[in-house]
């Protein structure tokens, strides 16, 4: 008897193991396990036959035949059956299930592990509790498979238990990771990440197995989704190679997808591209070569290839319509459709849309079916996107208002978003402009609950934020803005937008720029969009770093009285100014002309700020952008009393050195203080500057060319005021963490090269011993605890530069400005001669000592230093020192 016991205990593992790796590997992944082999177990004669069979089926699901595997289980269960030995009755119809759930045999499988669960409760009230668990871990495997991610994690939380009860160590952790990949499944990849890094500390100490590889996958997959791509790679390396050491052979093909999928984040679409057709070569079932063909399909429309993507979609068709209903083959077919509709203007060549309507329309049953009311949802949504796209505005609004309505009963933020998104855009296109702001007020809501969240949009449905959550905002702010009488006249004449351009300047000139009373939009309707715009500017941070970013705040009318806040919003067939000043409505101009007239004057601008280009071409360019964002408010007399602008910039606007506009005469750095800010909300000021911590490279180092200036600029500083220094071989990043940490400095002054750029993978700064990256760097320069009497006051990058060509670069400036704690930074849009850039910062510092001097106004006085007193008056040597927070 005690033999019997010790041979059901290990086959009671085995299983478990197989139902945890099968869990853990949602859409597209599957993974198997080793089992003891019969010798292994020591089977007596009289149990040799049957265990020989649940054998014979461990065996046919490792190798993928799955159906093989029903029939031999099967068969077991049913001579248990007979033989009235409901113990392995019940372990025979739990493994039966996960073959069957394998094969998309939903109801079959849902009846397998219902009869199994029966048994345990009536008629073996005292099982064993690794059975116990086994059962648990199946049936929340089958919950999580048809969406019921909730209820899933509970079904294993209660196996988590019983692995305890057991002392079953490995299947506790495997429970566990379960739990992580089920949080995943419902957007939860922060929390699922640091569940799964503790799990990992604990599975890199034990062997090498199934469970081990699962973690990692998860945590690969996790890490992929919030970002962080490299950590991916090598996690997902680490778990491909301990599959194929181990032959887990039906986990590989979900591992190369991940890999495939990071190669494509590193914008490495080639290797991306060898590991989907890896995949699909050796995937174990019909539903992991889909999601790799799947994979290809998507990368091949994302990189313009249509010749290889069109003769793939009608294959893939055909494998959706006959893959039974599931939670994964539902998200397939919608991720099929989305990528479709993403790439509407060559999808009609692509597919029929009677064809992809027709597929939507079965999945949308098959998602009520099988009751997964989110898939529902998304695929309602993608179904009347289709019909937006054929015109058939009835049909469209009652398919997207259906999945509105679904979303909002599952308080589903992500969907809400995007069909409440869809619903605006429908009554916008019917002229129902009142209804439309409504829907898109509700999608910027959703998207705004969401925050750092945005990423939980399923990875199989979501895009880029510039093509799903920017325009949103964009297309709010645009309805908001418009006039009541939009169409019937502009709000400025042709000869008024042309000595605009000219510079010309009667009192009468910026009321031609404001629209007639009537016409112009609400103080409410200003205030909204004003605070989209500083919405989106976060949203874009939240984004970069794929996590909130910006906490505790003040408004800026508690700031600074003396400031105005300039908003410059780029539509696309205007320009529209709003100005914010504390106790005062708000003011808004408008210049009508098309985005893509602004960008290239932008453009045009940037170019002839190089020192060698025509500086009648600058001076007019300037010019003309001055007129644009800052002439109406100034004959309008909207700046008396005003000392500092501080600008809430968009676009390529971020690009423009602002404080070189020119107005005829002089620059704007010479009538007021400049600062930009990612919107009204800054971190509070303290009232001084004590000390400063300074470090700098001015050697050749790591391929970078030497700073020779910077060595007297950093001792120049460290004279001037109480600091540390580190410099050139000291300049190491633990040095400069422990100094952050240790010292109570509110100045952190860093000369050396970096780069921002709007990929947190190219955004960096040198040290002596390799670069740190933005994430690395933010962390280390918050590393005083959570007192904020102890945050960086002020954070000084004199060397660094944004990636050349890169329209939103500035976004890793600013993202390491908010995200560092630092209330004040000050950083170049480009590089500048390094003895410019030390004759500017000293005299920056000679200035913040002067008693009640903000921060932008000592910027101020050594630009018009360098300008008035020195040969680098060209604004190529000063324009591009920018402030970015508080400038108090």
């Amino acid at each position: 008897m005690l033999l019997q016991i010790k041979q059901r205990r290990w086959l009671y593992i085995s299983l478990s193991i197989l139902s945890l790796c099968l869990a853990v590997a949602i859409t597209p992944a599957r993974a198997s396990l080793q089992v003891p082999t019969t010798s292994t177990l020591n089977v007596s004669a009289s149990t040799a036959q049957p265990i020989n069979w649940l054998e014979q089926g461990r065996n046919l699901y490792h190798s993928g035949r799955f159906v093989e595997a029903v029939t031999v289980w099967q068969t077991a269960a049913q001579q248990y059956h007979t033989q009235g030995d409901r113990l392995n009755e019940a372990l025979s119809l739990s493994y039966l299930s996960l073959a069957q759930q394998e094969l998309n045999q939903w109801e079959a499988a849902q009846q397998s592990i219902e009869q199994s669960l029966k048994l345990l409760q009536t008629s073996i009230p005292s099982a064993d509790a690794i059975l116990w668990a086994q059962a648990l871990n199946t049936q929340a495997n089958l919950q999580l498979h048809t969406g019921k991610a909730e209820i899933a994690i509970a079904s294993w939380q209660q196996a988590q238990k019983y692995y305890d009860q057991a002392g079953d160590t490995m299947g506790s952790l495997g429970s566990q990771i379960n739990q992580a990949q089920a949080l995943q499944s419902l957007g939860f990849y922060r929390r699922s990440k640091q569940q799964l890094e503790a799990l990992t500390e604990k599975l890199q100490e034990m062997p090498d197995n199934e469970i081990k590889v699962s973690g990692l996958r998860s945590l690969g997959l996790a890490l992929q989704i919030i970002g962080d791509s490299g950590k991916s790679q090598q996690v997902l390396e680490q778990s491909l190679a301990i599959a194929r050491q181990i032959s887990a052979q039906p986990q590989l093909s979900s591992i190369l997808i991940s890999l495939g999928q990071t190669a494509v984040d590193l914008e490495d679409p080639e290797t991306g591209l060898d590991y989907f057709e890896q995949a699909q070569q050796v995937a174990t079932n019909p539903s992991d070569q889909l999601q790799a063909r799947l994979a290809q399909f998507k990368l091949f429309l994302n990189y313009d290839k249509p010749e290889f993507a069109n003769p793939l979609a009608p294959q893939l068709l055909q494998q959706l319509r006959e893959l039974p209903p599931s939670h994964t083959s539902l998200y397939a077919a919608i991720n099929f459709v989305a990528t479709v509709n993403h790439h509407q203007s060559n999808s009609a060549e692509i597919l029929p849309l009677k064809d992809l309507a027709q597929l939507m329309a079965v999945t949308v049953k098959s998602a009520q079916q099988i009751q997964d009311t989110r898939a529902e949802a998304y695929a309602l949504h993608q179904w009347g996107k289709l019909y937006r796209r054929t015109q058939q505005v009835s049909q469209a609004q009652e398919l997207t208002q259906k999945s509105l309505n679904i979303a909002r009963q599952l308080q589903a933020n992500d969907i809400i978003a995007q069909s409440a998104w869809q619903v605006g855009q429908l009554y916008k296109q019917q002229g129902d402009r009142s209804k439309a702001i409504t829907a898109y007020t509700e999608a910027v809501n959703a998207l705004k609950a969401l925050r750092g969240d945005l990423v939980a949009i399923n990875p199989d449905v979501q895009f880029s934020f510039r093509t799903s959550v920017e325009p949103v905002y964009r297309e709010l702010v645009d309805l908001l803005l418009e006039s009541e009488k939009a169409g019937e006249q502009g709000t400025g004449s042709r000869e008024n937008k042309e000595k605009l351009g000219q510079g010309y300047k009667p009192k009468a000139f910026a009321s031609a720029l404001r629209p007639p009373a009537s016409d112009q939009p609400s103080q409410a309707a200003l205030m909204q969009a004003r605070e989209l715009i500083e919405a989106l500017q976060i949203a874009e941070l939240d984004n970069f770093f794929r996590e909130a970013c910006l906490d505790r705040t003040q408004q800026i009318d508690q700031v600074d009285p003396t400031a105005t806040v300039v908003y410059p919003i780029i539509l696309p067939d205007r320009l529209t100014v709003i100005l914010s000043k504390a106790g005062q409505p708000l003011r808004s101009y408008v210049i009508h002309k098309s985005q893509a007239e602004i960008e290239q004057t932008l453009e045009n601008f940037l170019v002839t700020l190089n020192p060698v280009s025509d500086s009648k071409d600058r001076d007019r360019l300037s010019q003309q952008i001055y007129n644009w964002l800052i002439r109406p408010a100034e004959v309008d007399q909207a700046f008396i009393d005003t000392k500092t602008l501080v600008f809430v910039l968009d676009g390529r606007l971020r690009n423009i050195p602002i404080a070189a506009l020119f107005d005829g005469k002089q620059y704007l750095i010479e009538k007021y203080a400049v600062a930009l800010s990612p919107g009204l909300q800054l971190m509070a000021t303290r009232s001084n500057h004590i000390g400063a911590i300074v470090g700098g490279i001015s050697q050749s180092r790591a391929g970078f060319s030497a700073l020779p200036a910077v060595e007297s600029e950093v001792k120049q500083i460290s004279k001037a005021m109480s600091s540390s220094l580190l410099l050139n071989q000291e300049f190491t990043s633990q040095a400069l963490a422990e100094l952050v940490k240790s010292s109570s400095a509110g100045i952190v002054h860093l000369a050396t090269h970096g780069q921002f750029s709007s990929r947190l993978e190219d955004t960096f700064l040198l040290t002596w011993d390799g670069q740190v990256n933005v994430k690395e760097l933010s962390e280390l320069l918050k590393n005083r605890g959570s007192d904020p009497s102890k945050a960086i006051e002020l954070l000084v990058l004199s060397a660094c530069d944004t990636a050349a060509g890169d329209d939103r670069a500035v976004l890793g400036l600013a993202g390491l400005a908010v995200k560092s704690g630092a209330r004040s930074t000050i950083a170049t849009l480009w590089p500048v001669k390094d003895r410019a850039a030390a004759m500017l910062m000293t005299r920056f510092y000679d200035q913040l000592r002067q008693p009640k001097i903000t921060k932008a106004e000592a910027l101020r006085q050594a630009q018009i230093n360098l300008i008035h007193q020195t040969d680098f008056h060209d604004p190529f040597f000063w324009s591009g020192f920018v402030l970015i927070g508080n400038w108090i």
